[in-house]
């Protein structure tokens, strides 16, 4: 029986308010299939805008077997392509980002414009056609601050993930916002646990005694049930949308982008000790630093969750690296002007999170050495609290049913 026939049977047979069988976990075949119908498929967050400020800016990362490179062109367009020439497949620029790229392959000198066509190849003769050997571009879009880019042929519609997002991120201006920190953390657990961790806070107030401090372990905030009927919640959403933020819970119709603004605990404005804003400036001028508006949560599956606050904001990038080790990456995004150590202190602005990081790391590991055990079976999902675990899991089965149902399992041509 092949992986794909073997996984389209144990998605089939498993029982709906139960997690996922052990081989999604451990098993390296289950996840190239997991990169093949998901991460080489599906809509990916990249970076945000503000990290290629300028034409010739450009950043690397790596998803899959895929080496990808962003760069910012003469236009001010962002393009994203495979970071491999086109001559011998040298990989051309190494370092993880910059502001002058200089697409040139370091093999041979092949030399690319900034827009991926082919400027310059030494000694390939009079006849050669440099027209047919531009790098190889990926679909790339930006909306409200963020980079998504998709490595498939033919890409999935993206107007209802650019409609969804720039209501809900827009006000916030993430365009202009500057990364004022950037921590990459591995994970030594299957990305599909990292991501079962962050869908519940069941384990928040045992294990996260910083964020406990100021964000709310009900199931009705990190769930996705049960959020229309919390008054407090409901109290929050008029009081931002009278502010003119979108705030109500939105899930997408196929699961795979969930938006929604949610209060902190007691009078907490922010992510820090005291529950004060952690930078004296606000994202943009129509939000006070200091203003009650919660947290926007949103996460989009398979690559990003966000916490978007009125004096700053959070984004996570998740990029599997085997079928046991996962990449985070966390950036905080301050206002393009505010300054560390007049407008913020960098310790209080990263502190909850970069614990809070570093507990989850140790919770993953020990999940993926408990379900590696060949004895391991899993449990049935506890209700509301983990709700927002199962409509993951969910989103994942469906997802791969859907594509084994019509054969698909062979490898994904690049646009």
């Amino acid at each position: 029986m092949t992986t794909a026939m073997n996984v389209l049977r144990r998605l089939s047979a498993r029982q709906p308010a139960t997690g996922l069988p052990r081989e999604f976990y451990v098993d390296e075949r289950v996840f190239e299939l997991d990169l093949e119908l998901i991460f080489y498929r599906q809509w990916l967050f990249a970076a945000h805008e503000s990290e290629l400020p300028q034409p010739g800016s450009y950043l690397t990362l790596q998803v899959g077997a895929y080496p990808i490179v962003l760069v910012r062109c003469g236009s001010g367009l962002i393009r994203a392509f495979v970071n491999a020439c086109r001559h011998r497949g040298s990989r051309l620029c190494r370092a993880e980002r910059g502001r002058a790229a200089r697409l040139v392959c370091p093999y041979h000198q092949w030399t690319y414009e900034l827009d991926g066509r082919l400027f310059a190849a030494r000694q390939m003769g009079a006849g050669f056609d440099r027209g047919a050997y531009a790098l190889k571009q990926l679909h790339c879009e930006t909306v409200a601050g963020y980079i998504f880019i998709c490595l498939a042929a033919q890409a999935p519609d993206f107007s209802a993930t650019r409609a969804q997002l720039s209501a809900y991120l827009g006000p916030h201006r993430l365009a202009a916002a500057r990364v004022a920190f950037e921590s990459t953390i591995i994970e030594d657990g299957n990305w599909k646990l990292v991501w079962e961790n962050n869908r519940e806070c069941y384990h928040c107030a045992g294990n996260h005694p910083e964020l406990a401090r100021t964000f709310p372990d009900s199931p009705t905030t990190t769930g996705v049930s049960g959020a229309a009927s919390d008054p407090v919640i409901v109290e929050h959403w008029r009081h931002c949308e009278a502010l003119g933020l979108p705030s109500e819970f939105r899930l997408s119709p196929d699961g795979g982008l969930r938006t929604a603004r949610m209060p902190l605990l007691g009078s907490a404005v922010s992510y820090t000790a005291s529950g004060e804003a952690a930078v004296a400036r606000a994202l943009c001028a129509d939000i006070a630093p200091g203003a009650s508006i919660g947290a926007l949560l949103a996460f989009h599956y398979p690559t990003t969750w966000n916490h978007v606050l009125a004096d700053h904001a959070i984004s996570f990038r998740v990029l599997p690296l085997s079928a046991t080790r996962t990449q985070l990456t966390t950036k905080w995004l301050v206002h393009p002007e505010a300054q560390e150590g007049r407008d913020y202190s960098l310790e209080e602005l990263t502190g909850v999170w970069r614990a809070t990081n570093e507990q989850d790391r140790r919770i993953v590991q020990e999940n993926q050495i408990g379900v590696s055990s060949p004895s391991y079976e899993p449990g049935p999902f506890a209700d509301p609290q983990e709700t927002g675990v199962r409509q993951f899991v969910e989103w994942y089965s469906a997802h791969l049913q859907a594509h084994l149902a019509q054969g698909a399992g062979t490898l994904t041509e690049v646009a």
